[in-house]
């Protein structure tokens, strides 16, 4: 299992991995699929996923096109 990164590098990480825009449930679905996110030691993964994207998106890492879909920079 890869090792635990945070909530921002495993949005990025699946986005990148994935080439192709997503909706935060798809992004939080694959990253707990593949490891990057662990629900037993990370705390209300889904908020705290979406604050991630926001403050990305803020951050122009990520672009938000629409209502919960995003996509790299």
């Amino acid at each position: 299992m890869p090792p635990e990164v945070e909530f921002e590098d495993a949005a990025l990480a699946v986005l990148r991995e994935e080439g192709c825009p997503l909706h935060w449930t798809v992004i939080q679905d694959l990253a707990l699929k593949r490891g990057y996110l662990d629900p037993f030691t990370q705390r209300d993964i889904r908020r705290n996923l979406v604050a991630a994207l926001a403050n990305a998106a803020k951050r122009g890492r990520v672009r938000k096109l629409e209502k919960g879909v995003y996509e790299l920079a």
